[in-house]
């Protein structure tokens, strides 16, 4: 009988010494599909007034700007409207890697996205993505050029939507998109 009750005892011991922490998240993360984090990264970046476009400069720096996004489309490509004589648009041309960063509208997650853009200067795209309030910027649309931009991997955090990191590396969960 004792030995039973020491063998009990140093099992659950074993057990309670087991690290269990982030194990629910993990668990968690596993659950969540594509297709899952996509809708919650939808939420997000409809929610988002503006978003962060990260461009690269001559030099290979990073230059960042608020901009006004149109809502993304179901495959999470992003269109925004520009100045053609603006310094992205010649950023874009020379280097096409850009990153979106959208945060979360009660700042407790954020969409960040990694994608190539293209500047599209189509009348029938431009005017099809035009929004009322820019006529001030843009009296006579001469000026008016779209940049779109193609996701080609994701990561999305959302504490209020349980899409969480690890919990040792805080590493996102991460969406990789099809090559168009």
């Amino acid at each position: 009988m004792k030995s039973s009750q020491k063998f009990t005892y140093l099992i659950l011991l074993v057990l309670l010494s087991i690290p269990f922490n982030g194990f629910s998240q993990e668990m968690t993360q596993k659950k969540l599909s594509d297709i899952d984090l996509i809708n919650v990264a939808k939420e997000i970046m409809t929610a988002a007034e503006t978003c962060a476009l990260i461009t690269l400069d001559e030099e290979g720096r990073p230059r960042v700007r608020a901009m006004d996004p149109f809502i993304p489309e179901n495959d999470l490509t992003v269109w925004f409207g520009t100045n053609a004589n603006s310094r992205k648009v010649d950023q874009i041309k020379k280097d096409s890697r850009v990153t979106l960063y959208y945060l979360d509208s009660d700042s407790s997650g954020y969409v960040m996205i990694h994608g190539v853009a293209q500047i599209v200067d189509d009348e029938n795209e431009k005017n099809k993505r035009w929004k009322d309030r820019w006529k001030d910027f843009y009296p006579n649309k001469e000026n008016y050029l779209l940049i779109k931009v193609s996701p080609t991997w994701m990561e999305v955090i959302s504490e209020s939507r349980n899409v969480v990191g690890d919990t040792i590396t805080w590493q996102p969960p991460k969406v990789l998109f099809k090559s168009k």
